[in-house]
């Protein structure tokens, strides 16, 4: 098959550390705008920073680290949300040949101590008191740690200030000292299972997919003769925000900064920052629509945004028939239909983004290739995109003009997939960890022969696009020895408007199960709109009654996409949903599922016990025919 304009195989070896693209950039257009953050007001939008002032701001800060005694290989905690000291001081960081341990800040005491001691780092920054007082109960079993810096105590102008002493040729000669395989950061696992282990990154891996996909792919960022865009809004402590933040500062893409994850803040700065491109999680694009969706109904026009968003993937579906050479495109009927939407529907969707997007990527964990059609069909491409900790951020693209919703695409150039016999997906390429510290048993362990095993499982087609089935950790084995992937049910699950996160479970069950929590915004809308005669003991319970129909219609849709052994046969409506402040997700929003299933241990047995009363006991899940649900 040929390959349509993807990135070239060879790209500029990196010869130095990742801070030197900040200086060619300032040297080579030093006015150009890279970075954006918060005016003061916030009402008054946003500042600019150009290149050149990044350059000294970077310089300034880099002279004050070292002359509080930050030397080549000292690792630098930085414990904050994604905000714009972030950037300058891993820049700075990176500058003197340091390297960067990011912590979310809403990480335990128990975690801090853990990340702060196995990485033996000599400096944390935090963000605010809390941070200072998480620091400040640990850091007398630190013996290596000398500095805790508050941002919000100004930390950084203190820095600055301190490293006007340092003449600027001392930043420049460690700057040219740092070698493309020193380490750049060592970024801590998610840890959905098990304790949380530093993958050590290099330079060179962490440039490499970067600058892959910026030489292949930059130019799909932005309307034509725009500069791109790019708000980032997701944890720089995981590696898809770092990735993010590296291809800005490389690749001269404008960045924002927004700290705050909440649904208000989001929105304003998406409509006064307006990016070119967007990026994030199922779960920030799962929420997307359902806004749409919700907004649409309080309004009185749900069924119209339902007829819209059903033509979106229609189209969208066509669309990727004809250019992957199935199918004719989109007929006549469908074309009249989308242009309509489009101009009454699509374009006012496209505004609540800030009016500029033209594409995204979705990563962290996979995304149903219906909201993947959705978005296209409204005029924003958005696809999936496959990478881990261990990999230095992406494995996979989907190259220009065969886009394949529902995979992740196809491996960047330079970078090699298999997968195993038994499911495993296996990578080998240059942005490959270089190991995690201090623990030779685990590397030798996840590198075979070069290729490092992912613990992902899915498969390759016959044209190459990889398509990610679920964590192989987490596959459910029925008592009846049924083998079930909990992935595809959870995504179709959170489809539905009033479910905001699904667990599937069963291992040694006589069926598959599912825990769900409901969208607390989106139930109280729906609420709202049931018209319920009686008293009020009566609309209560023909409310209830209506959630259960609702909830049974969203489990049978997920069944409908799995065989009958495979489908969901009981479930339970939780009151709390899983956060990382319960313990249950982790800090980049992904499902600890051994937490979720300890701590609902109880509820989990009298979920089955329940369904086992009401029916005799058999060995055949086919014998369940219709879902229990059980509110807590």
């Amino acid at each position: 098959m040929r390959d349509v304009a993807l990135a070239p195989a060879v790209i500029p070896p990196l010869a130095g550390g990742l801070a030197d693209s900040v200086f060619e950039r300032a040297e080579r257009d030093p006015a150009l705008p890279v970075l954006a953050r918060r005016a003061r007001p916030p009402a008054a939008g946003w500042d600019e920073v150009t290149a050149v002032e990044l350059r000294d701001e970077v310089v300034d800060l880099a002279k004050g680290l070292v002359a509080a005694g930050i030397s080549p290989g000292h690792r630098v905690a930085v414990m904050a949300r994604t905000r714009y000291e972030w950037t300058v001081l891993a820049l700075a960081l990176w500058a003197v040949g340091a390297e960067v341990v990011p912590i979310h800040p809403a990480s335990s005491r128990e975690q801090v101590e853990w990340i702060l001691r196995d990485a033996g780092c000599v400096a944390v920054v935090v963000e605010d008191e809390q941070g200072i007082m998480t620091v400040g109960t640990v850091c007398t079993r630190l013996p290596r740690l000398r500095h805790v810096w508050q941002l919000d105590a100004g930390a950084l102008p203190d820095l600055m200030q301190r490293g006007t002493v340092v003449s600027s040729t001392t930043v420049e000669s460690l700057r040219r000292i740092v070698l493309p395989d020193s380490t750049a950061a060592v970024v801590y696992t998610s840890g959905t299972s098990g304790r949380l282990m530093g993958c050590a990154l290099s330079h060179r891996g962490l440039a490499y997919p970067c600058d892959t996909l910026l030489a292949g792919w930059a130019h799909t960022a932005a309307p034509p003769g725009e500069q791109p865009s790019v708000l980032a809004f997701l944890p720089f402590s995981h590696v898809y925000g770092i990735m993010i933040m590296l291809m800005c500062v490389r690749g001269g893409v404008l960045m924002a900064h927004e700290p705050e994850l909440t649904e208000a803040a989001l929105a304003s700065a998406l409509t006064t920052f307006r990016p070119t491109y967007l990026y994030g999680v199922p779960s920030v694009f799962e929420r997307l629509y359902k806004t749409f969706l919700r907004t649409a109904q309080q309004a009185g026009r749900g069924a119209l945004f339902e007829r819209a968003a059903q033509t979106a993937r229609e189209f969208a579906a066509a669309e990727e028939r004809r250019r992957l050479g199935t199918g004719p495109g989109p007929g006549l009927e469908l074309r009249l239909q989308h242009a309509l939407y489009e101009r009454t529907v699509y374009r006012r969707l496209r505004a609540a983004l800030g009016g500029r997007v033209v594409r995204g990527t979705s990563g962290g964990s996979a995304l149903g290739r219906e909201l993947c059609l959705f978005y296209e069909g409204i005029g924003v491409f958005l696809h999936d995109g496959y990478g881990l900790t261990e990999s230095s951020g992406g494995i996979t693209m989907q190259p220009l003009g065969r886009e394949k919703s529902g995979t992740v695409g196809r491996p960047l150039p330079g970078t090699e997939v298999q997968v195993a016999d038994d499911g495993e997906i296996l990578v080998r390429g240059p942005s490959v960890f270089q190991g995690y510290v201090g623990d030779e048993r685990a590397t030798r362990a996840a590198l075979r022969g070069g290729w490092l095993a992912t613990g992902d499982i899915g498969r390759l087609d016959d044209e190459g696009y990889l398509t990610i089935t679920g964590r192989k950790k987490d596959i459910i084995v029925t008592s009846g020895g049924k083998s079930v992937a909990p992935a595809l049910l959870e995504q179709r699950l959170r489809m539905h408007p009033l479910i905001h996160q699904a667990v599937v479970l069963g291992d040694d069950r006589p069926c598959v199960g599912a825990l769900l929590t409901l969208d607390p915004q989106f139930l109280a809308h729906w609420r709202g709109t049931l018209a319920l005669p009686g008293d009020a003991q009566a609309r209560e319970t023909r409310e209830e009654n209506a959630l259960r129909e609702e909830l049974a219609r969203a489990v049978a849709s997920a069944n409908s996409a799995v065989s009958r052994a495979e489908s969901i046969r009981v479930y339970r409506v939780l009151q709390e949903p899983f956060a990382p402040d319960n313990g249950l997700l982790t800090p980049s929003l992904k499902l600890r599922r051994d937490a979720v299933v300890r701590h609902y241990a109880a509820e989990i047995e009298a979920m089955y016990q329940a369904r086992s009363r009401s029916r005799p006991v058999v060995q055949e899940p086919a014998e369940w025919d219709e879902p229990d649900d059980v509110f807590r």
